[in-house]
């Protein structure tokens, strides 16, 4: 599973998708609340930033720009100070700005919120100030609107319609913008509004309410998957969807097709903020389903990133580097650093479309001493990954005799991993790691300055292919036969 998510992630491509919907500016206020104001029982914040970032469906158009889609923006901003911010964090994004049309009679839609700092550190939300107006949109704009979005659908690859009832995706718009996109066999997911009414929605794709939202429109409320599982499939019979994602917090997302209905669970997580999670969800599904995801991979993709998100503060966006460090933090804290060679091929292939350094070295490792442990930090002065080919029991029998090794070779990979110099361990059965040398193609290859006359095993081979063999030095009078000579010679004075 693992190896299939890296795999997935790292090839979503760029899809254009349309986000279309109530565009915000997320304003942070930072300050410092040390004291209560004379005035009144409230905190005085003394202001020390200013922060701005892209809410709603902003927040969409953002978090799928860095996965690496083309989101095309397609909604209304006010004439306003706080629309022009808006507009030029998108373009910086990356986004396609062309759609956001400009509205004189009403603001651009505002979260403001005042940030306490406390002892300088910790970040508490003390209020938030919005400035909005929800009213109908005259219907010269909504036209405007609607033109837009047919002459932008044809290129793009998908639909996320983010609506917050702030006035854009009304009865008519969203009716009008799901049956043009579904006449084009375009897929359109929506992050629905809290209403018992999900009528507009109907002939979409797919669907993300949270627990409460899908409550409301349901009629049912969803305290376990079977719950889930009855509002998801009114919800999807009643709106003709061909899937619902409900998200349901700590416990996941419960996905209904009509093929298939199951809980799929996400780990468990320390939620800092959950402002945006449900844009960062809608976003990695459309960029997933976009690619040729099948459902159950996007939302399992869709709880890692959501979950990457709550972690931070604030509208924050996650990145295809952000999601495969979760996976392969999540895997090593399962599995520890050993990898059978597949899985660490795959992991290799994407250290080095971040431009990393492989070094490989190799070794028994049977009584770990300070030798091991000042080569090893040399061999990861040499780059920025370093993987340890580690001899299996059976080859170090061959190589040293039938009473080694000491310790097994789960025992040996477990206290290599404990060192911090050593990313990932592989066990190789072969006498020499010449076959596994040639399969994780180091860009450095390290051994121990005793192999200079011996001759390096897979030194040509790693020097063919533009790498670079490096001699370490070794601590003197430090080895395992030596170490187990001298266990050995107390054991008999005993």
């Amino acid at each position: 599973m693992c190896e299939n998510l890296i795999s997935v992630v790292t090839a979503l491509g760029s899809p254009k998708i349309i986000v279309a919907g109530d565009f915000m500016l997320d304003v942070y206020v930072y300050g410092d609340a040390l004291r209560i104001s004379p005035e009144a029982p409230v905190p005085v914040l003394r202001v020390t930033e200013t922060e701005y970032r892209c809410g709603g469906a902003g927040s969409v158009a953002v978090d799928l720009a860095a996965l690496g889609a083309a989101p095309i923006c397609i909604g209304v901003t006010g004439d306003d100070q706080n629309g022009k911010i808006l507009r030029e964090k998108l373009a910086d994004a990356g986004a396609d700005i062309d759609g956001l049309l400009g509205a004189a009679d009403r603001p651009t839609v505002s979260k403001q919120r005042l940030i306490g700092l406390a002892q300088h550190r910790h970040r508490q939300q003390l209020m938030r100030i919005d400035r909005e107006f929800a009213g109908p949109l005259p219907q010269q704009l909504c036209d405007r609107i609607l033109a837009t979005y047919k002459q932008r659908l044809a290129e793009s690859d998908a639909v996320c319609l983010q609506d917050y009832d702030k006035g854009l995706l009304d009865g008519d718009i969203c009716r009008n913008m799901v049956e043009q996109a579904g006449r084009l066999q375009k897929k359109v997911l929506i992050d629905p509004s809290l209403t018992a009414d999900y009528s507009k929605y109907t002939g979409a794709t797919l669907i993300t309410p949270n627990r409460r939202e899908a409550s409301a429109a349901a009629g049912i409320e969803i305290k376990d998957p079977d719950t889930a599982e009855k509002a998801a499939d009114k919800l999807m019979k009643q709106c003709a969807l061909d899937a619902v994602v409900i998200t349901l917090d700590k416990e996941g997302a419960y996905l209904k097709t009509a093929d298939e209905g199951q809980m799929i669970a996400t780990r468990a997580r320390s939620v800092y903020d959950v402002t945006g999670a449900g844009d960062m969800v809608l976003a990695t599904l459309a960029a997933a389903l976009a690619a040729g995801c099948d459902y159950g991979t996007a939302v399992r993709l869709s709880n890692i990133t959501g979950g990457i998100e709550v972690e931070k503060f604030g509208t924050a966006s996650v990145s295809v580097q952000d999601v495969v460090n979760e996976i392969l933090s999540h895997n090593r804290g399962r599995h520890g650093k050993l990898r059978p060679v597949e899985l660490l091929l795959s992991e290799l292939a994407w250290r080095r479309t971040q431009n990393r350094t492989i070094v490989f070295t190799n070794g028994c490792f049977d009584v770990l001493h300070r030798g091991h442990v000042e080569y090893l930090k040399f061999c990861k002065s040499q780059g920025d990954i370093v993987v340890v080919g580690l001899n299996s029991d059976n080859s170090v029998r061959t190589i040293k005799g039938p009473g080694r090794p000491v310790n097994n070779q789960q025992d040996r990979a477990e206290v290599l991993g404990a060192l911090e110099s050593v990313d990932y361990i592989v066990i190789f059965d072969d006498p020499t790691p010449q076959k596994l040398i040639e399969t994780v193609r180091p860009d450095v290859l390290v051994k121990g300055e005793d192999w200079a006359q011996k001759g390096v095993v897979g030194r040509e081979f790693v020097e063919s292919c533009g790498g670079r063999v490096v001699l370490a030095p070794l601590v003197e009078g430090k080895s395992s036969t030596a170490t187990i000579k001298r266990i050995n010679s107390l054991g008999t004075k005993s």
